[in-house]
């Protein structure tokens, strides 16, 4: 481990863990990024990492080529302590259908899971990210200060970019998380997070407890904050915000890259506004939780439920087993889940005629103050995530940006 010439002793140890992929632009000002922090108990892992394919892949050359030099200056970059897992070089790349960046993440964590203590903190990193100089700090005093805390859910701000083209992109991505987010949270989900590769941080001894990170080819971040989530609390305030690229990419299937993708080709379908109506039904069945523990009732939520589990009364299980109303409730939100709500919405937007402009326009005059919204400066009839001027949906953004820092910052334990 580091020297601590800062006086740090007493902090936790930081391990983090880096997926690095065809990145030769972003690594080095990671690097730097990180040879800058005012916290100097970290050791850096990194997976640089391909399919074996690639290297017979005509289109695919270049990035071999990039990784190779992205190994190469991990080697001759001496400012911290590195360990480099290759897994893009001749014959060290993935084979089969275990590839991609939860292969990677699983692989990193793995890692370091055999050489850390459990108090030791992992913090999940992506190479196009950036921070200011007490984020590591900022983290290891968040865990410091809640020591019982399973996961760390960081807040993010993607720095739009000058291209028109991409900012618009992003902008309305954010649009849809933030909305999402501060839907959950109304409603008193458990599942009010947001899941980013480059946001994530946890200790050694969650980890451990439920049993590593299940590997996907995308979306893995998503299923680990959320398998986290089910085991125990999760912090959603942290005093520094993590800044992700916001870049065209399709290295994953879903997030961030091919959100922007797919939007930039006018598809907006997987990343819709939902109706704020949507989330009052689950609202209507979380309320409906006590009397649901005493006998079945039947609300939209649960005919979903019950369509998806192929079960006449879906919470019937759960009054067996379980044997308070405490217990009962946990049982539901490990079955109602975050990934069951988000199909609950899709499903119910397919009965949705209104458009995402005019469910967003709902959602702010339904749930802040009108001097506010006013603000913003929004024409309804006008306003279009199209072709209103990037300036406006700028707007929007720091709007609900703001709106969220304070919903995370209320809701860390005390």
């Amino acid at each position: 481990m580091t020297t601590d010439p800062g006086g740090d002793s007493g902090l936790p140890f930081l391990f983090l863990a880096l997926p690095v992929m065809d990145e030769p632009d972003f690594l080095p000002r990671l690097l730097n990024c990180l040879a800058n922090q005012s916290y100097k108990r970290f050791k850096l892992y990194v997976c640089v990492n391909q399919p074996e394919t690639w290297w017979s892949l005509p289109d695919k050359y270049a990035a071999c080529i990039n990784n190779e030099a992205s190994i190469r200056l991990l080697h001759d970059f001496t400012d911290f302590g590195i360990v480099i897992i290759d897994r893009s070089s001749r014959g060290c790349g993935w084979t089969g259908k275990q590839h991609g960046v939860g292969y990677a993440r699983k692989t990193l964590m793995d890692e370091i899971n055999a050489a850390a203590v459990k108090d030791d903190i992992i913090v999940s990193m992506d190479a196009d990210s950036v921070f200011n100089e007490n984020y590591l700090k900022s983290i290891a005093l968040n865990f410091q200060n809640h020591p019982h805390s399973a996961a760390l859910s960081v807040p993010y701000f993607h720095p739009a970019p000058s291209d028109a083209h991409a900012a618009r992109a992003i902008l309305r991505y954010e649009i849809y998380m933030r909305h999402y987010f501060l839907n959950l949270e109304r409603i008193g989900s458990p599942f009010a997070f947001t899941a980013l590769g480059s946001a994530m941080a946890l200790p050694v001894w969650a980890y451990r407890a439920i049993g590593g990170m299940t590997p996907k080819l995308s979306g893995e971040d998503f299923y680990f904050l959320q398998k986290l989530r089910k085991y125990g609390h999760m912090l959603l305030w942290n005093e520094e915000v993590v800044y992700p690229e916001a870049r065209f990419s399709d290295r994953v299937f879903f997030g961030t890259g091919p959100a922007m993708i797919k939007g930039a080709r006018g598809d907006w379908s997987s990343y819709p506004v939902y109706p704020g109506v949507f989330f009052d039904e689950i609202f209507e069945t979380y309320s409906l939780l006590p009397d649901l523990y005493v006998q079945p009732r039947e609300t939209k939520v649960i005919r979903f439920i019950s369509s998806i589990f192929k079960e006449n009364d879906p919470l019937q299980p759960l009054r067996t087993n379980h044997k308070d109303l405490d217990h009962f409730t946990r049982g539901f939100h490990e079955k109602f889940d975050g990934l069951r709500i988000l199909q609950y919405l899709k499903t119910a937007k397919e009965t949705d005629s209104a458009t995402d402009e005019q469910n967003l326009w709902e959602f702010l005059t339904r749930f802040f103050p009108s001097d506010e919204v006013e603000n913003l400066k929004i024409n309804p009839e006008s306003f279009s995530f199209s072709n209103s001027p990037v300036e406006v949906l700028e707007r929007v953004r720091l709007f609900l940006f703001e709106k969220e820092m304070k919903v995370r910052f209320t809701s860390t334990p005390g």
